[in-house]
């Protein structure tokens, strides 16, 4: 048998893979079996920051792993204090927990708000607004988390204490916290699964406010947009907002599976000893390589990535057969006249890989692409979409 075929026998059926067997790469371009090209546009679902076998970030691995590459969070490890160190001291927050993934850090957000609500606010104060449209992840309480129906349906009862608001209604959002015992309200200032759709400024400020007048928590999930990939450190700087938690993973760690959820000031002591854990948070193979990440994540290189993304946009709004961009910085949908999966398995067979999300195709190219492939890659995704 060959791998695709030993692929469906062995693993679970849960993805719908492209008929792509990737073997190498490097930085922004990556191969086939075949030995076929392809400029990857899609850096893993923007985790792979600095593109495949970033020397840098090679480097800061291999050190690591050469010296301990996994302790329990029951002794000190020095990449996991920097990391965290690092996190608070761009951004401004207190503390960090470390997990695995972006659902374990809204996980962790989730647990914060009800033991804030429950402290701060009264025992029945528990419950987490979240936007339509949103996604939070895939474990079942993340899930319930996630303001879209049909991911529900298959895993009812959902966990009780989410509601879903419409992004941008504010008399819905003021009603509910009329009406209800709210502990907190979770966003994503762009919805990446739900289509690449950014929430409007005015809304968020507002969300912001009304949250922060009723004693709750303003929480932004920046599991997609953060470390970058939106022209700012965490897309949260780009609408002026101050939350009270953030949660974060993707790219963060330029490959290896490292989630964080970052405490501010009215959070940073909800956790004591015993509330929460995880054995592979903040390993340190995985920090040294969060580390080679997050330091090269300076003002410079962001405008850099400000700069691709305007770019970007440039060449491909007012194509032909492409409606509309959305987006900000490396982080782009673009609404095709062609159904999404269609343009994305032409441009593939071009040499382009690409994404969807909803009715878009989504592009979330490494940090530090090129210049010039990525406006090659724009060129190819032109065509795909034309005609």
């Amino acid at each position: 048998m060959n791998l695709k075929e030993r692929d469906s026998l062995y693993i679970a059926n849960t993805y719908k893979r492209f008929p792509v067997e990737l073997q190498t790469g490097k930085g922004s371009l990556v191969y086939d079996e075949t030995g076929k090209r392809y400029i990857d546009m899609g850096s893993g679902i923007a985790v792979t920051s600095f593109g495949i076998a970033d020397e840098a970030w090679i480097a800061a691995v291999t050190a690591q792993l050469s010296r301990l590459q996994h302790a329990s969070n029951l002794y000190y490890t020095s990449p996991c204090v920097e990391l965290a160190e690092l996190l608070c001291r761009k951004t401004g927050m207190k503390k960090v927990f470390f997990s695995n993934s972006g659902a374990e850090a809204n996980e962790c957000a989730v647990k914060v708000a009800r033991e804030y609500g429950r402290t701060h606010l009264g025992e029945e104060y528990y419950t987490v607004v979240t936007l339509k449209g949103s996604f939070h992840g895939r474990t079942i309480t993340t899930l319930s988390a996630t303001g879209q129906e049909h991911y529900h349906e298959k895993f009812r009862p959902m966990t009780p204490g989410f509601l879903h608001t419409a992004p941008g209604d504010l008399a819905e959002l003021r009603s509910l916290f009329r009406k209800e015992k709210i502990a907190a309200i979770l966003i994503e200032c762009i919805q990446g699964e739900g289509g690449v759709v950014p929430l409007d400024p005015v809304y968020a400020k507002e969300a912001e406010r009304i949250a922060k007048e009723n004693g709750a928590l303003l929480m932004v999930d920046e599991v997609q947009t953060g470390n970058g990939r939106t022209g700012t450190l965490y897309s949260y700087e780009g609408y002026g907002l101050s939350p009270d938690v953030v949660s974060t993973a993707k790219g963060l760690a330029g490959g290896l599976p490292m989630g964080a959820t970052l405490l501010g000031e009215k959070t940073e002591s909800i956790l004591g000893y015993g509330d929460h854990g995880s054995t592979f948070g903040g390993n340190p193979v995985a920090a040294a390589g969060a580390l080679s990440i997050l330091s090269r994540l300076d003002d410079g290189f962001l405008a850099s990535v400000e700069k691709k993304g305007a770019l970007l946009r440039e060449a491909l709004e007012g194509a032909d057969g492409i409606e509309a961009v959305t987006g900000r910085g490396l982080m782009i949908g673009l609404k095709t006249v062609r159904p999404a999966p269609e343009v994305v398995a032409r441009a593939m067979e071009k040499g382009v890989l690409c994404l969807t999300a909803k009715d878009k195709v989504r592009l979330l190219p490494a940090l530090n692409i090129p210049t010039e492939l990525l406006l090659e890659a724009a060129g190819i995704i032109r065509e795909a979409a034309a005609g």
